[in-house]
């Protein structure tokens, strides 16, 4: 979760400008310690000329300021301050992850890894990761020598709260950058936050192709593959499996991840020859998808694609196999059904009733 390398993320051009001292650049313009540390691939020129330092820039500044509105901490300390530079000894990051909600056990494990990361970097333990990097700017003294703090928000799988417990870290906290995810909406909704408030965002788990596609940020970063990426890996899977003739229906979670699951699922099915038969969307959180699951079984479709995460994966899917679609015959073949995004939490959850079902998920050790 905390592998970000210069070698991995610096553009030519920035590393350039890094080459002199750790907070200048050439012509001993600043770089800000919070971009030089999450290895921002933009210029810090670029990022300053978003403002506005002409006389009547500035004017207007003043103007607000003695408005009584609340201005970024770059206006209102040292001439290269950014928003929550740190100062002292320490530096605070903000895990903002769901602790409640369908995306919960998701989130206790962003948040398990997280708290692993701080540990390590601040020299605890085995060092983990940190042992393997062939740079060894990540010493075990923390971020660039100060020692790492964090702060933890519940998103409950929603966007409102999840951007109200992100700003309270940045405002209160004195966060420089928010890091979780789990529900892209939730990473969309914090990214756009962190973007007006100068913070870096680092995208943890999400994996809508919007988060860094039409919804991207300067100042947002995602680890994580996307569903284009999904449909890309399962088309020739489902081809060689299931051949060329099926009849698919999507049942969808109806929000941004789900959206771009589906179109990116279709494209792929589309394209070796598969047929769409429906496309419904289900509310994030339903708990009961009997009645969605319902009108599958007379619809002709011989596939039933569950565009679903977290405990809604595991509840929609553990009721279509009590539907009895598993053991159905539609227009000679047997019915199928496709999990196109699962993690190892959401297996163990679903059981058995999740063997034999082919699906994407993020690399891990145990995997052969």
């Amino acid at each position: 979760m905390y592998v970000f390398t210069k070698k991995s993320f610096l553009k030519k051009e920035l590393l350039q400008d890094l080459h002199t001292t750790p907070d200048t650049g050439r012509a001993g313009k600043p770089v800000p310690w919070a971009m030089r540390t999450a290895c921002a691939t933009k210029h810090w020129e670029d990022y300053l000329s978003k403002f506005d330092f002409t006389r009547r820039g500035v004017l207007k500044t003043t103007a607000a300021a003695g408005a009584g509105l609340a201005l970024p901490t770059m206006f209102t300390s040292s001439a290269h301050a950014f928003t929550n530079e740190p100062t002292g000894s320490t530096v605070t990051l903000g895990f903002n992850v769901p602790q409640t909600g369908p995306y919960a056990d998701e989130g206790a494990d962003e948040l398990r890894a997280y708290e692993l990361a701080v540990e390590h970097l601040n020299g605890g333990g085995d060092g983990g990761m940190l042992n393997t990097f062939s740079s060894k700017v990540l010493d075990g003294t923390g971020i660039l020598g100060k020692k790492v703090e964090y702060v933890t928000g519940d998103t409950q799988t929603k966007s409102d709260a999840a951007r109200a417990s992100a700003k309270s870290m940045i405002e209160k906290d004195g966060a420089i950058m928010i890091t979780g995810g789990s529900s892209s909406g939730v990473a969309i909704a914090v990214q756009g936050l962190c973007q007006e408030a100068g913070v870096i965002f680092m995208a943890g788990l999400t994996h809508s192709n919007d988060t860094t596609g039409k919804d991207k940020r300067r100042n947002g970063f995602r680890h994580f593959f996307n569903a284009y990426m999904s449909g890309a890996a399962l088309g020739p899977v489902l081809k060689n499996n299931y051949g060329t003739e099926r009849n698919a229906y999507h049942l969808t979670a109806d929000y941004t991840w789900g959206w771009t699951q589906e179109a990116s699922m279709k494209a792929s099915t589309e394209a070796i020859g598969w047929n769409t038969a429906a496309t419904v969307k289900t509310p994030v959180g339903a708990g009961d998808f009997s009645q969605f699951i319902t009108p599958v079984l007379n619809s002709g479709a011989d596939t039933l694609i569950l565009n679903h995460y977290g405990k809604d994966m595991i509840n929609s899917l553990t009721q279509a196999v009590q539907f009895g679609l598993r053991d159905k015959q539609v227009n000679g073949k047997d019915f199928v059904i496709i999990v196109p995004l699962y993690s190892r939490l959401m297996a163990q959850g679903a059981g058995d009733n999740v063997k034999g079902i082919f699906g994407s998920t993020n690399w891990h050790w145990s995997l052969p």
